[in-house]
């Protein structure tokens, strides 16, 4: 019953937040263009404004605030949950083949579905590209300038062994660091080979006390966190900036729902034989609440809950594919930096051929696989690409501006798709372990089964 009634919270969160908010938009275009720049000044000032910034140094920003608390409360326990996860998950596998068999198979899931989808993007954006759907007309964008600070994606990889385990794990952004010392710990946890061993016991309780914290803050906050970001998110946002990007906007949102709504069901279905009709119901309220909190971390707890209650995961294989797959199975990421790489390059009048088209998507999977499991990190990523690709002229970074002030909605779908793919791979992998509990995976669920005893 708890159960249900957060998820029927979160979403009437969700209508609220989104009615609320473009009710705000529509109001904030009627006060701009009627010459009222003060009344909505003062609304902004009081709800909507950015606190951390220059011009917000005097305003309330009530929801910003909290919706501000609620992710950085989420990201709190960010590290010390994925790599207690990790240790807790590779110490369970007490056989090495086995847990040599389970890291293949789950990056071999992660590496098929992204390849899957980078493809999938490669194809949209070219067509969209040689229609000239891209070529439109973008002026100067305020702000858009600015020196590029991003580097060789592939620092990722040097960046995952640090020098200093404190202030490895000190950053939320260097999960990869968290995700290599975890498997290093459990590792060798086995190897030492204590059963009752103290440390093994302390990592234990410290995943049971980030769960706690998790669980409290998501049953207590989620639904008005979730209602004040969704307001914000539309509410900030003026009509112009929509209109100038509405091509991209519009042709990135359709391509990542097909994908999270048909691509995920197609691999579930080929790679199991399971009906994927019974994966997309369960879970969608995964999919809702990463929507709503554009942040992969925060959506683990309740993914894990999802994919081994109801859908039949073991407990050992989800707590190893899961936190994994929130740091490098970023398949909604890796399709919106495709799109917006060539709707960037169509804009500013870059030519792409195929060598550069797959330039790009190896770009994409790299730097996805580097992006915090954030909000808002991803577009922020999205100039690794750019620069690697030499896309720096003037328009190109003003494009690249409008992006990031409209990127919002989409970094909220794109996370979805982030987190409902990890869950499909950890079926899979689970499914092959001959671990999966087909029952739980059939199980009509319990509200359903409550309407018909309604209707009877």
């Amino acid at each position: 019953m708890k159960k249900n009634n957060l998820t029927k919270k979160i979403f009437m969160a969700l209508i609220l937040g989104v009615t609320f908010g473009i009710g705000s938009l529509f109001l904030r275009e009627h006060l701009i263009n009627s010459g009222n720049h003060h009344h909505w000044n003062s609304i902004n000032s009081l709800l909507f404004q950015d606190i951390t910034r220059a011009e917000g140094s005097k305003a309330l920003g009530v929801l910003y605030i909290f919706g501000q608390l609620f992710i950085n409360a989420l990201q709190l326990v960010i590290i010390p949950m994925v790599f207690t996860s990790i240790v807790i998950a590779v110490t369970n596998i007490q056989d090495s083949k086995s847990l040599k068999r389970i890291s293949g198979k789950t990056f071999l899931g992660f590496g098929l579905s992204s390849v899957l989808a980078l493809a999938y993007a490669s194809i949209v954006a070219m067509v969209a590209y040689k229609a000239k759907l891209f070529t439109v007309a973008i002026g100067t964008v305020a702000g858009g300038g600015g020196t590029s600070t991003s580097s060789n994606p592939l620092n990722i990889l040097i960046k995952a062994v640090p020098q200093n385990i404190l202030s490895g794990l000190s950053n939320n952004g260097n999960v990869l660091v968290a995700v290599f010392l975890g498997i290093s710990m459990g590792i060798i946890l086995n190897k030492m080979g204590e059963k009752d061993s103290v440390l093994k016991k302390g990592i234990v309780e410290a995943n049971k006390v980030c769960q706690i914290f998790l669980s409290f803050i998501i049953n207590k906050f989620a639904p008005v966190a979730i209602f004040a970001l969704l307001t914000r998110t539309f509410a900030i946002y003026g009509v112009g900036y929509l209109k100038t990007a509405s091509i991209y906007f519009i042709i990135t949102a359709i391509s990542l729902f097909i994908f999270l709504v048909l691509g995920y069901g197609f691999i579930v279905w080929v790679s199991t034989g399971l009906n994927p009709i019974y994966f997309m119901k369960k879970i969608a309220n995964v999919a809702m609440f990463a929507f709503s909190t554009s942040s992969s971390a925060a959506s683990l707890p309740l993914n894990t809950k999802v994919t081994t209650e109801k859908l039949g995961v073991d407990d050992v294989t989800a707590s190893f594919v899961l936190p994994m797959g929130m740091t490098v199975n970023m398949n909604g990421t890796a399709i919106m930096q495709v799109i917006a790489t060539l709707f960037i390059a169509g804009v500013a009048g870059y030519d792409i051929s195929i060598f550069n088209l797959v330039t790009i998507s190896l770009l994409a999977l790299l730097a996805s696989v580097g992006t915090p499991a954030a909000p808002g990190s991803g577009a922020i990523i999205l100039f690794t690409i750019l620069s690697g690709m030499g896309y720096s002229n003037e328009i190109a970074v003003s494009a690249y501006a409008i992006i990031l002030g409209i990127n919002r909605p989409l970094e909220m779908l794109l996370t979805a798709l982030n987190v409902v793919g990890d869950s499909a791979v950890a079926i899979y992998v689970s499914k092959s372990e001959g671990k999966l509990d087909l029952e739980k995976y059939y199980e009509v669920e319990e509200i359903e089964n409550n309407s018909e005893e309604a209707k009877i």
